[in-house]
């Protein structure tokens, strides 16, 4: 299922939150009701965790990670970085990067298996990205965009990138990733992709603003549609037909 939410009056949820498989960073702030979201869809299942990143609350544009790891940018405090650290499971790693291109959530997109990265990102950056997330690593854009991590959302299901992205850039990035991709909007026909949603392989939450439409895009792509309840219609609409 996908869940809206917004983050004080903003819908760009992406920006202030950071979703994978093992857990999920929450920006500090005021908004307990963003937070309230997030822990009653998720805390059965993983840790929902308070953090900030340089006392900034835009955690989804500074860091990114997946069931394996977690890069945080090197402006990130020790106190910042001893707090997640031990907040999350003892086998994801934590690891700050020294990188000039510092909104790492801006500029790699990633799954459990793959890594779409900035073309201009250091040769040490992209070796780092390929041990702590342990994923195989790709530099390219989307839609002729470099920031991959903003215009490009990754599960393993599937991915949905920049609406003016290409039939041919899109199975290219398809072989690449070995998932479905699609090209797509969230609130209300923003291309903005990854700042107006997160997403892991059961849940997603997306902005406010993003429609009907686009929600159920967005719950077909990764594969998010409850199956049980798919089968209870199923097995009604047989039932009806017997009956008839």
């Amino acid at each position: 299922m996908a869940t809206r939410t917004q983050f004080q009056n903003s819908s760009e949820i992406g920006v202030f939150s950071v979703l994978t498989n093992k857990y999920c960073l929450v920006a500090h702030g005021t908004a307990a009701n963003f937070y309230s979201v997030f822990d009653a869809e998720l805390s059965d299942h993983i840790p929902v965790v308070y953090a900030s990143i340089a006392g900034c609350r835009i955690v989804g544009s500074l860091c990114a990670g997946n069931k394996n790891g977690l890069l945080l940018p090197s402006t990130t405090t020790d106190q910042e970085l001893l707090h997640i650290r031990n907040s999350l499971p003892d086998e994801v790693i934590v690891q700050r990067v020294e990188e000039r291109l510092s909104a790492l959530g801006n500029c790699i997109a990633a799954n459990d298996h793959v890594a779409l990265i900035h073309k201009d990102f250091d040769k040490n950056t992209e070796e780092i990205i390929q041990d702590v997330l342990g994923v195989e690593v790709f530099r390219t854009t989307i839609a002729n965009n470099p920031l991959v991590g903003s215009y490009c959302v990754l599960s393993n299901q599937g991915g949905m990138v920049h609406a003016k992205t290409p039939v041919r850039e899109q199975d290219k990035l398809s072989n690449m990733l070995q998932v479905p991709i699609v090209a797509g909007t969230v609130n209300r026909g923003s291309e903005v992709i990854g700042g107006g949603m997160v997403v892991n392989d059961w849940s997603a939450f997306c902005g406010l603003n993003t429609t009907a439409t686009e929600i159920s895009v967005v719950e077909s792509i990764f594969n998010l549609r409850d199956k049980q309840a798919t089968n209870i219609v199923t097995d009604m609409k047989q039932s009806l037909i017997d009956v008839l």
